[in-house]
């Protein structure tokens, strides 16, 4: 029995043995050592995202400047990112960026994260420009200085804005539509984020142009939030309740797009001028197609290209423009073909 006993024992150590070293095995072969995975390095990655928040550029300068986009789920974003990850390359600087993905609290957690890594100044993408006020001042308060890009924050110390004027593509978008319709015509309106000075500022264009015209009738007035999706439904809902449209001017070329694959949708093509904004390479493409009438070109490629360029000149302790305009244009068939974007 004794014998019996210790045989038993040994076999039991030798069991155990075989399982600890398969577990080892399978630790080293796959995810399970990955620290990746555990749940400090979970933790952390709630916290700051690695995703939004890793080094976009390394550079091999001196300086790090902290780039806050507000989404880069729309092509004019993917091309403003696009315009100032390539000038820090070029220009050797180190960037580190987030992608806040259109949530104004999801920005002011990004931010403040980007901040805990000691940036020397950050270009700021506003979500929404009433929210990007507390946004500044928290870098304020950190002695980080800040620029913004395209939507203005309407508090905080702002060394630099970089935009086009919007209050001029929407008066160019209503110059544009008068024009083409004889001064006469059923008129739709899809507006883009209310709360963005670029919304509010294009629709107010756009309306103090077409005003000026009694023959000129807005029946429609509705916002997409410059998403080609919304326009779509949007765009869908309108062309129901009127029969009768002569001109839609959306007040960027996602919702234009959207507002197209409605109208071609429902046949009417034909029956209207479409106008949109901003110049991306899916209306361009239209334009010289036929099927979109035109666009306001504000080429987000070249927005954050200066505004990278404006943050080397103020960490190179170069004075600086408060306000940083850059040129917009109307693009037709006719002049679609010569306009750069990038």
């Amino acid at each position: 029995m004794k014998k019996n006993w210790v045989v038993t024992l040994m076999m039991g150590l030798v069991v155990l043995m075989l399982v600890a070293c398969g577990d080892n095995g399978n630790a080293n072969d796959g995810v399970a050592n990955d620290p990746s995975n555990n749940d400090e390095s979970n933790n952390n990655s709630e916290n700051n995202d690695d995703e939004n928040n890793d080094a976009a550029v390394e550079g091999d300068g001196e300086f790090t400047v902290a780039l806050a986009m507000n989404t880069l789920a729309n092509p004019f974003f993917v091309d403003l990112n696009d315009g100032a990850l390539e000038t820090a390359e070029a220009e050797g600087i180190n960037v580190i960026s987030s992608d806040s993905q259109g949530n104004t609290g999801q920005q002011s957690s990004d931010v403040e994260n980007l901040l805990i890594q000691n940036p020397d100044l950050l270009i700021l993408n506003p979500v929404d420009s009433d929210a990007a006020a507390q946004i500044v001042m928290m870098a304020n308060e950190q002695g980080v200085p800040v620029i913004t890009v395209d939507r203005q924050a309407t508090g905080g110390e702002v060394l630099a804005h970089i935009g086009f004027d919007a209050l001029r593509s929407g008066n160019i978008a209503g110059n544009y539509v008068t024009d083409a319709l004889g001064g006469e015509g059923k008129v739709v309106e899809i507006q883009g984020i209310l709360g963005t000075n670029v919304g509010r500022d294009r629709s107010q264009g756009f309306n103090d142009h077409v005003s000026e015209f009694d023959g000129i009738e807005i029946i429609a007035a509705q916002s997409a939030n410059f998403d080609r999706g919304e326009a779509l439904n949007v765009m869908e809902d309108i062309l129901q309740a009127n029969p009768d449209i002569d001109a839609v001017y959306a007040a960027n070329d996602e919702m234009v797009m959207g507002v197209l694959s409605a109208v071609e949708s429902a046949g009417r093509l034909d029956e209207m001028v479409l106008i949109g904004t901003d110049a991306i390479d899916p209306v361009m493409e239209a334009i010289g197609e036929g099927r979109i009438e035109a666009t306001i070109a504000e080429p987000p490629y070249f927005l954050g290209r200066d505004a990278m360029l404006t943050a080397l000149e103020i960490l190179n302790g170069e004075e600086v423009d408060e306000m940083i305009t850059l040129e917009n244009q109307l693009v037709t068939e006719e002049n679609v073909d010569e306009i750069e974007t990038r």
